[in-house]
């Protein structure tokens, strides 16, 4: 009976791989599966009954509302030209500093991560904006790749991110399963709140391992020249482009940490606040509006459409015996509950190369979770390991995320092994957080 839900895995893994779109595979490629399994008595029919009601549970979860409301935050933060004129300020500041440049890249890369949330914007807006500067300024092709593509992943773990808010949901989710299964009724909760404080020391410990490399790298480098800009810095200007973003932030993140707002609160506070710096810099206009709204949709639309697929999927993978399955495989791994950890951080890891952080936050962690969580380990501590693994993954070569959309915005002039050996010591960087926060649970707790 365990063979039925692998068959399942292997059936969407081959429509993957084919091209479909993913939403459409995990929930289409599910019900053709137990269609086929309904005259073998494998699949009970009554199961379909309850899609509907999934899909209102989506569509009505409050917490899930935040993730529109920050995508339309980071899209106005985006197409306004802020982040420019953020990078513009931030390496005059730092112009009197040896790679000042490229500090300020990473400053205003963790900024962008905080703001839009969403690695893929943030990769292809810095790479577009800073890599040219970056190579026009004399530093070396594989550093700048490196560094662009990098900061461009921190969108995966600094707060307030979209991955942060989806794997918020699901590790609630995963929590009460694992405490019903372990029979206790007098249950504890975790939010998406508990995860933005919980990611907080591990996205700083990983800027800082960042800085420290790029001061290092560069110290020495007698090509650099770090004129980006001749002109004086006007304290206005400057406050405007950048103060104006870290308030934000703050006022966000603050709201939620002192308990004043929900992150879905927080979020209408973020997309208005927003709308409001750029008005400031004189960009709102009803065109602006239109395409920052169409845009937000467009992703909104997306994540929300695989999040339909993903829930039918996990629906119908238990209805043919995929808990089973998942309990054998951990059952069936030598050694304690770390050994089934680390099996499962490497399986989210590989899967890090093919599928999108939604797909993972809705396929597989309601999958490993519950198991995991059953052996003790602490929820948030669990999401965040998962949230800085599979920001090592999207950098990895030769199949990682962050490499792709770096690729698609580079010049021809650039080399592909060029961005893979220049991204190499930032993963480094990345692994010795990981395995700092696995043993030193503190850090995030």
């Amino acid at each position: 009976m365990e063979i039925i839900p692998l068959l399942l895995l292997l059936l969407i893994c081959v429509a993957l791989l084919i091209g479909y779109p993913v939403a459409l595979t995990l929930a289409g490629t599910s019900i053709l599966f137990a269609l086929i399994c309904i005259p073998f008595g494998v699949f009970d029919p009554t199961i379909f009954k309850s899609i509907p009601i999934r899909i209102f549970g989506i569509m009505n979860n409050v917490t899930l509302l935040a993730v529109p409301l920050f995508i339309f935050m980071g899209t106005i933060l985006e197409k306004s030209g802020i982040a420019a004129k953020m990078l513009e300020n931030m390496a005059q500041a730092f112009k009197g500093t040896k790679g000042g440049l490229s500090i300020s890249i990473i400053i205003v890369g963790a900024l962008l991560a905080a703001s839009t949330g969403i690695v893929g914007a943030t990769v292809v807006t810095m790479g577009l904006m800073s890599l040219p500067i970056l190579i026009k300024q004399g530093y070396e092709k594989d550093f700048s790749t490196g560094l662009v593509a990098s900061t461009g992943t921190l969108g995966q773990i600094i707060p307030p991110s979209i991955a942060l808010v989806l794997l918020g949901d699901v590790m609630s989710n995963a929590y009460q399963r694992a405490q019903n299964d372990m029979g206790i009724f007098s249950q504890k909760t975790v939010t998406v709140g508990d995860l933005f404080i919980g990611a907080i020391v591990p996205g700083v410990l990983i800027c800082t391992g960042y800085l420290f490399y790029t001061i290092y790298k560069n110290s020495n480098n007698q090509n650099i020249k770090d004129n980006f800009t001749e002109s004086s810095i006007d304290k206005y200007e400057l406050f405007k482009t950048l103060a104006l973003p870290i308030v934000l932030i703050f006022l966000v993140l603050g709201s939620i940490f002192a308990g004043i707002a929900t992150p879905t609160e927080a979020a209408a506070i973020g997309a208005f606040g927003a709308m409001a710096i750029a008005l400031i810099n004189k960009k709102i206009n009803l065109k602006f509006i239109k395409e920052t709204s169409e845009k937000a949709a467009v992703v909104s639309t997306m994540i929300f459409t695989i999040l339909i697929g993903a829930s039918i999927f996990s629906l119908i993978f238990r209805g043919v015996g995929g808990d089973a399955l998942i309990d054998l495989i951990f059952r069936s791994l030598p050694g304690g509950s770390y050994t089934a950890l680390i099996f499962v951080l490497i399986i989210v890891f590989l899967l890090g190369f093919i599928l999108d952080f939604i797909e993972i936050c809705y396929v597989i962690v309601p999958l490993v979770a519950p198991p995991l969580l059953m052996y003790g380990f602490d929820p948030v501590w669990l999401a965040i390991l998962f949230a800085v693994n599979l920001q090592t993954s999207f950098l990895t070569p030769p199949f990682g995320f962050s490499l792709f959309y770096l690729r698609g915005v580079t010049e021809d002039n650039i080399q592909t092994s060029e961005i893979y050996k220049g991204v190499i010591p930032f993963i480094t960087i990345q692994i010795i957080i990981l395995i700092l926060i696995m043993f030193f649970p503190i850090l995030i707790l």
